[in-house]
């Protein structure tokens, strides 16, 4: 019998396609999960994406009471987004547009201050998140489809520049789109209101116009179509293009909900009147609805694939309007209607996120914003007490492991069980590892560990593995709030010092073991990949 097995794998993983596909494979046992054998082509670079590919945001409902934009002084949120760097910082979300300027001409910002001297007291750090925690539940339990008009002053805008400036983020600022004239065209006088200060304070940032505005009639009765929210890019990109400072900077849009019959209508007028106005098309996706959505729809393989669908269509039809335009997702994560409780803010959530991230940068997606760093929601990366959770880990690592060239892989499993094991290749990034060397991004969404055959032209390289496991074992360990980098839990040593972020170095085997329910990137230092050679 084992001699027949033998006979047929070797039968189904011969060369083929110029991939090099290895022929070893042995029955698991009874009780073990899937087997996969993996061919890479490392020879060519499939796609660049981005350096700033994994990107985040500040969600605008941190300034629906200015006082909590102060947060972003703080010495820890500041040292956790620093190791996101490089990375766009959006600011913006649905209560953008509902947020004028309203300036009081009192900013005491100046340009000689130093990161130090604009850090938190540690004692107003403490007040804050413990306020932040009780106007999150009163924002969350609100009605959420009545929005309150609120205003921000220059306060807002100095603490947000502040922020970037200390951390090396690049700031997106989204301005209000709902602001309109009679005529229903996008009213421009409190953004250049807004741009003047901005100007006179220096403060290099790019820009959006508006949030979802497929959603404009539901949050506030106004309709604006395609084609005149196209217009008023347009108009926006023409007020940019006349002030001396802000002539050359960056115009994002229209930050779409995913495809729909509407949406699409809305993509593609938008796109026929107000192409040439943006530098990047973005669109928003989520997977289920964070009121109804359950641990099994995170771990489906199914529903992480209905991405694909929603990318090529939004892919599609930027290129039949505007070939070569680059498309961002400039807003993303879980589950919208601010997340899932004890699914978006957990171990669980690593598996749609990590899933994401892989499989938007094989298809042609240049950026994905994480929706948030902080703000009112449970899928942010840090909680109400600025502690960084599972997918902020799993962020860091990918930063670090992943650089932005995508090499090919397929997979295959060996006994047709199912598509639990998923895994993607990117070149390492360089400022880690040296030339020719390859990360394989992996999750196991069984309940049972996995085994990855690698080819026989990468089997001789070393490996160093990091592999990300819930706290706990099991199902419920899936709802924890930690997490374990081979072992070892992962937490702050103190307020401006991540731990050490070490893989564990294998030795050359024919096969890597995937714990059950686990995140792992696999680095093979020594593929000498021709891909991944600085010369390339």
């Amino acid at each position: 019998m084992k001699s027949v097995l033998l006979l047929i794998s070797s039968l189904l993983f011969r060369v083929t396609g110029g991939f090099l596909i290895n022929s070893t494979g042995v029955s698991p046992p009874g009780d073990a999960g899937e087997s996969v054998n993996v061919s890479l082509d490392v020879s060519r670079i499939i796609r660049r994406v981005d350096p700033r590919f994994l990107s985040v945001t500040v969600d605008a409902s941190l300034a629906t009471d200015e006082k909590f934009m102060f947060l972003l002084s703080s010495p820890k949120l500041r040292t956790l987004a620093r190791a996101l760097t490089p990375a766009f910082l959006r600011f913006g979300g649905t209560q953008q547009d509902f947020m004028v300027f309203t300036p009081q001409f009192t900013s005491s910002f100046t340009a000689e201050k130093s990161c130090n001297e604009l850090e938190l007291p540690s004692w107003l750090e403490e007040k804050l998140t413990e306020e932040w925690s009780q106007q999150e539940m009163l924002l969350m339990s609100e009605d959420r489809k009545k929005f309150n008009r609120t205003t921000y002053t220059e306060s807002t805008v100095d603490l947000l520049n502040s922020f970037t400036n200390c951390t090396g983020l690049d700031l997106i600022f989204g301005l209000n789109a709902l602001l309109r004239t009679a005529d229903n065209s996008w009213n421009s006088s409190n953004a250049r209101l807004l741009m003047q200060y901005c100007e006179s304070r220096q403060y290099r940032m790019s820009w959006e116009l508006g949030n979802e505005p497929n959603s404009f009639r539901l949050k506030s009765g106004i309709w604006v179509d395609g084609l005149q929210l196209g217009q008023d890019f347009t108009h926006f990109r023409q007020i940019m293009s006349k002030s001396k400072f802000y002539h050359n900077a960056q115009l994002y849009g229209p930050d779409i909900g995913q495809p729909r019959t509407h949406r699409t209508n809305l993509l593609e007028s938008f796109l026929q009147s107000g192409a040439n106005a943006i530098n990047a098309f973005t669109w928003h996706h989520y997977y289920v609805n964070g009121r109804d959505t359950s641990l099994k729809d995170f771990l489906d393989p199914k529903l992480l694939d209905v991405l694909k669908t929603k990318t090529d269509e939004v892919l599609e039809r930027v290129k039949q309007v505007s070939p070569g335009k680059p498309v961002w997702l400039g807003e993303t994560s879980s589950a919208y209607g601010g997340g899932a409780e004890r699914l978006s803010n957990t171990f669980v959530a690593g598996f749609m996120w990590l899933d994401k991230l892989g499989l938007a940068a094989r298809l042609g997606i240049d950026v994905v914003m994480r929706q948030s760093l902080i703000g009112n929601g449970r899928y942010n990366l840090v909680d109400n007490q600025l502690e960084p959770l599972p997918d902020y880990w799993l962020s860091v690592l990918y930063k670090r492991l992943v650089g932005p060239e995508v090499l090919g892989i397929k997979v295959l499993s060996i006994f047709g069980r199912g598509k639990t094991v998923r895994l993607y290749l990117h070149c390492t990034n360089k400022r880690s590892y040296g030339d020719g060397a390859v990360t394989m991004i992996s999750m196991n969404l069984s309940k049972r560990p996995a085994r990855i055959f690698m080819p026989a032209h990468v089997s001789s390289s070393t490996v160093e593995a990091f592999v990300l496991q819930s706290e706990k074992p099991g199902e419920e360990g899936l709802h924890s709030s930690s997490v374990k980098l081979n072992g070892q839990v992962l937490k702050m040593v103190d307020d401006k010092t991540l731990p050490d972020l070490k893989g564990i170095r294998l030795p050359a085997a024919e096969h890597l073991e995937l714990p059950a329910y686990s995140l792992a990137f696999y680095v093979l230092t020594d593929a000498r990949a021709a891909a991944c050679q600085t010369s390339h």
